[in-house]
């Protein structure tokens, strides 16, 4: 919420209306377009922007046109419209459980739902009331000074409460008060239906500005007028500040051809002018401005945008700095790096010392790794899927940018499709490619059935998947949204702390580092040498266990060490399970088929891997993320040389 003004705001609207609606439009701009370009006026003038479509119009246009009152204080309010997809309620627990996470309550405990009844208000139940709902209104607010406030419940209350009455009609929501920023403020989520069951349509010009006026004023009733004091002390923190601030906007405003002349602009009161001067040598002083004649200034073109870098800049470090005095770490601010996906060939591996919210509305995360390189690093990774999970503190994670083209995958369903009449299926694949395996051809079915729900293939009634010349140009299209949900791959390369793995009994990270025909890069100071000491123990571990031994001044290490490590890791995880169930243990060798009940995942140093539960015995195989929608039911498998291909029951095949 930091380096956030008040006059800033954008409602976030998401895709509400229907397909046909929006073909229409685009051809009525086409046809305009032709019309406009033949010298044919074909726009009349007019004023109209939908802002005012909706209820609460009459007091959005009232208070968008009012002036801020003296001594009136601030409230940022940042809003999203969010479209459900129809029978999904996934996205809505998943948001409810974003804000109810670990760590955002002042005593550090995990967030707490309320409602106007109460303050425990029941997310399933608010869950269950939203099947069906077209949209959702989520909302962050933000007082300025919610910091004096000791509990934010009373004013978000009286918030709703006001907001019921401007709109008309009884509104159902949550909230949540998070205190995990430095700068307390509330999540509201509001259900998009009225009191009469009906879609709530709120007019623009009331989220944009009636509701923050609402909210400054209840909180100016709440804490007081702002005193001149507190007024001068907040404008002096804008002078030097490293961020677009209010000053800066004014600025702007003042010199709309990038040339300001003081004398011009409108007077104000001696305050204000000050802090004006002095933010125009701050400016100087960062190249952004120069002055050119007494009372007349030239302002960098650019100002807005190198402002705004350099306050999300500033945040960034900020952000590094408190993960990295969290996790007890030290390290020189020199040290500091923010990853670029843009950059294709950027690679990373780490360890995880911080993760959070770049984005609260929008939910998009960052990482803080402790990189082998010596660097700290910070990286947006984007939105999460209903099946992710977040990153995981300590463990030892590689992050790679994600490359926006078409796979082989993409290419070797086009290739099937142009030789049988633009069509695929798993039984067209098998006969292109008799040597394909079970799950090889699943893969394919489960990048379509992906590609499907962006609405870019279609299934058809015989099971097999329509599929267009142009699929590969589909597939970069898939692509590219996909990399601006999540512009960075991330993948765990050790669940276990850096720490615990020297002694560790399993095929670990340093195990195959070690035996690696290529080693990572390991800077001299931070992780690098940490990495480094860790490795030098796990060799003398190795030689102690008679895996490795030194010969002519170099290691030598046990042929299949990794298989050896990983059996002897399973053996002692399968014999803890037998012990304890009464169970015997079965190995899962190629060519076999699994058939069993999926009870859960165990994470163990040499990877996760899936307990398969039967009446009289059980087996342990590599996990799978899918295999989670599975959990408690049975699931049959065929074991081949690329992993195995998973079904539920008898006929449905998970992720297809």
């Amino acid at each position: 919420m930091h380096g956030v003004d008040d006059d800033e705001f954008e409602v976030k609207l998401g895709r509400i209306g229907n397909r046909k609606a929006r073909k229409a439009t685009s051809y009525l701009r086409r046809v305009r377009q032709a019309a406009d370009k033949a010298g044919v006026s074909s726009r009349r003038a007019s004023n109209f922007s939908g802002g005012r479509i909706g209820r609460g119009h009459a007091q959005g246009t009232v208070l968008a046109g009012a002036a801020r009152a003296k001594g009136q204080r601030r409230v940022v309010i940042k809003a999203r419209i969010v479209r459900i997809k129809s029978g999904n309620a996934g996205a809505v627990r998943a948001h409810l459980r974003y804000v109810q996470r670990d760590g955002v309550t002042r005593d550090g405990e995990p967030g707490e739902l309320y409602d106007a009844a109460g303050d425990r208000a029941d997310g399933k139940a608010f869950t269950e009331r939203s099947e069906g709902d077209r949209h959702q209104f989520r909302f962050i607010v933000a007082p300025e000074d919610s910091a004096e406030l000791s509990d934010l419940k009373p004013f978000v209350r009286d918030l709703m409460r006001q907001m019921e009455t401007d709109l008309g009609t009884r509104l159902d929501w949550v909230a949540a008060d998070h205190f995990n920023t430095g700068h307390p403020h509330t999540h509201i989520v509001l259900r998009g239906r009225d009191d009469q069951g009906q879609d709530l349509v709120i007019a623009r010009d009331y989220i944009s500005h009636g509701l923050r006026a609402r909210a400054a004023d209840l909180i100016t009733r709440e804490l007081g007028p702002e005193t001149e004091i507190e007024a001068m002390r907040k404008l002096q923190q804008e002078v030097t500040a490293e961020r677009f601030t209010r000053l800066d906007r004014a600025i702007v405003r003042d010199a709309p051809d990038g040339a300001l002349e003081l004398s011009a602009t409108p007077a104000r009161d001696p305050a204000w002018l000050a802090a004006r001067m002095g933010r125009l040598r701050a400016l100087e002083r960062m190249g952004l401005a120069e002055e050119t004649g007494p009372g007349q200034w030239r302002i960098d073109a650019a100002l807005e945008a190198k402002l705004r870098r350099m306050g999300e800049r500033g945040d960034i470090i900020k952000t590094m700095h408190r993960e990295l005095a969290a996790a007890g770490l030290s390290r020189a601010p020199g040290g500091y790096a923010i990853f670029d996906p843009g950059q294709s060939s950027q690679r990373l591996v780490g360890r995880v010392v911080g993760e959070g919210f770049a984005d609260e509305l929008r939910e998009r995360r960052y990482v803080v790794v402790d990189g082998i390189d010596g660097r700290t690093h910070y990286a947006e990774i984007g939105s999460l899927s209903n099946q992710d999970e977040p990153p995981v503190r300590n463990t030892i994670v590689e992050l790679s940018s994600r490359a926006a083209e078409p796979r082989q995958i993409d290419r070797t369903i086009a290739a099937i499709a142009a030789a049988n009449d633009g069509r695929y299926s798993d039984h067209l694949h098998r006969r292109f490619d008799p040597q394909a395996s079970s799950e090889y051809v699943a893969s394919h079915v489960r990048r379509l059935e992906s590609m499907r729900q962006e609405g870019m293939v279609s299934r058809l009634s015989d099971g097999s998947w329509a599929v267009g010349d142009d699929h590969l140009d589909r597939a970069l299209q898939y692509e590219s949204r996909q990399r601006a949900r999540h512009p960075v791959r991330l993948a765990v390369l050790s669940w276990q702390r850096l720490e615990d793995l020297p002694q560790a009994v399993g095929a670990t990270w340093l195990d195959r580092q070690l035996v690696a025909k290529t080693h990572e890069a390991l800077g001299p100071s931070g992780m690098g040498a940490e990495v480094e000491a860790a490795m030098r123990a796990r060799r003398q571990w190795l030689i102690e266990q008679g895996l490795a031994r030194e010969q002519d001044g170099q290691v030598r290490y046990a042929r299949d060490l990794l298989r050896t490590l990983e059996a002897r890791e399973l053996g002692r995880a399968a014999a803890d399970i037998a012990a304890r169930t009464g169970l015997e243990h079965l190995d899962a060798k190629a060519g076999d088929n699994i058939a069993g009940v999926y009870r859960r995942m165990l994470t163990l140093n040499s990877g996760r891997y899936a307990l398969i539960e039967r009446s009289h015995d059980f087996t342990l195989v590599p996990w799978r993320p899918v295999l989670e929608r599975a959990r408690g039911q049975s699931v049959t498998g065929s074991v081949g040389g690329e992993g195995i291909s998973w079904s539920i029951g008898i006929k449905r095949g998970i992720g297809r």
